[in-house]
């Protein structure tokens, strides 16, 4: 299921370039325009990480990220427009994980926000051994095989069948595997889908199956046969 994140600041423009970007990525998002409105949605929409502005209306993000730390262990990325080392200290001091400054890069957000994910919840890792049918990857011996006999894929060709393989049923975006193929992901970015088309044509010719499945405008899944 992709991950829910809660945008909290009073300009409807971060609001939108936040929501676009991220949403853009895969991520499902809620947002809130002052400090009350944020923490009655983080209660009751339970996000898996909070985007905070520390100027808000009502309550100000420092009180609302120290409510928040209190009732819950949420990643909270701190956004503000003060650059001052004393704001961006006051912030972690307080409970948040992260901070970045307004004007902000998108792209840069949206890495913040993976890479605190990934911190937070901690890597999936893949077991030694992956079978599913005939199918078995090794990633000890880096080797794949269906029925015993050997598949010979790249190394970008294997890494995406065990990321895929060891979440079968569950849709990846292509940021998602390009930022785990590369440690970072463009959405201009279509190698991953030569990566697959290569991939998903050696799988075939050896199991006569379609074991990953587009999911048109998202990404890819592996289809457990």
């Amino acid at each position: 299921m992709q991950e829910l994140i809660l945008v909290v600041d009073d300009e409807p423009k971060i609001v939108r370039l936040a929501r676009d970007y991220l949403e853009k990525n895969g991520f499902r998002v809620v947002s809130a325009g002052d400090g009350q409105s944020a923490l009655t949605i983080a209660r009751r929409e339970k996000p898996d990480l909070v985007i905070l502005d520390l100027m808000l209306p009502n309550i100000d993000g420092r009180e609302v990220c120290r409510i928040l730390r209190r009732e819950s262990d949420v990643p909270i990325i701190m956004l503000t427009a003060l650059a001052e080392e004393v704001d961006q200290v006051t912030g972690l001091e307080i409970g948040a994980d992260d901070y970045i400054t307004k004007p902000f890069s998108p792209r840069a957000l949206v890495a913040r926000v993976r890479a605190l994910l990934r911190r937070s919840k901690g890597e999936i890792k893949a077991p030694s051994i992956i079978r599913a049918g005939g199918l078995e990857i090794d990633s000890e011996k880096y080797s794949v095989a269906f029925n015993s006999s050997p598949i010979r894929l790249t190394p970008n060709e294997f890494k995406l069948l065990q990321l895929l393989a060891s979440r079968p049923g569950q849709t990846l975006t292509r940021e998602q595997l390009l930022d785990d193929l590369h440690g970072t992901a463009s959405s201009v970015d279509r190698s991953v889908d030569s990566h697959i088309k290569n991939l998903r044509k050696k799988l075939e010719a050896a199991s006569q199956q379609n074991m990953i499945e587009t999911v048109y405008g998202i990404g890819y899944r592996f289809i457990e046969k």
